[in-house]
């Protein structure tokens, strides 16, 4: 298990966040970024935010244990199966949190005009206080949080290539989260959020 004196754990109102700089060596973390870069199914699904349709500024794709199909602002993603990559990557990520998922989903920043706006994981098929295991590769892209009632309450990380930033407890609840777009000439960056998809009757 990650041990919390590798992490920063900022202190923050109704919410868990770690963050580790340094879950995949260089090495590790170069390597997986080309793998996945070139084995992975990217597709660009249209997106409804505020009643109107555009496609998503990132390629994304879904992959999991399960053929129960995730969703999020009129997209319903039907998984792909796992990859040996993605099994490995999973596997370290699970012996660290001691922490189970079912899917992962990837997202492609091809550049620094390719983002995901404010939002939380907070969908129903993620339970009720769902764990979001996050991890960072290729170009470093600043990750925004902001509470949704004390607009005081901010935080801006750097996630880097290789780190791991965990999500817990009652964080989905009360904060929204982002990559916003930047002016900024940056390569491109592959997330990989694991989570937990339940069956919802």
């Amino acid at each position: 298990m990650l041990e919390l004196f590798d992490a920063f754990v900022p202190e923050l109102p109704d919410a868990t966040i770690k963050y580790y700089p340094h879950f995949l060596s260089p090495q590790e973390a170069d390597r997986l970024f080309e793998l996945l870069k070139n084995e992975t199914p990217w597709r660009n699904d249209p997106i409804t935010v505020f009643g109107k349709t555009y496609p998503q500024p990132r390629l994304t794709s879904l992959h999991g244990h399960t053929t129960d199909p995730y969703g999020y602002s009129g997209i319903v993603m039907q998984p792909n199966p796992m990859s040996k990559s993605l099994l490995d990557i999973e596997q370290k990520l699970e012996a660290y949190t001691d922490e189970t998922f079912t899917t992962v989903l990837l997202n492609l920043y091809r550049d620094g005009q390719d983002s995901n706006g404010w939002h939380a994981d907070n969908e129903k098929e993620l339970g009720v206080n769902p764990v979001i295991a996050s991890v960072s590769l290729g170009a470093s892209r600043f990750f925004h949080l902001k509470h949704n009632t004390e607009t005081s309450q901010k935080l801006k990380l750097e996630l880097t290539h290789g780190s791991l930033l965990l999500m817990e407890g009652t964080t989905q609840h009360f904060w929204k989260h982002q990559i916003a777009k930047t002016t900024k000439a940056v390569a491109q960056r592959i997330n990989l959020t694991f989570r937990k998809v339940l069956k919802v009757h």
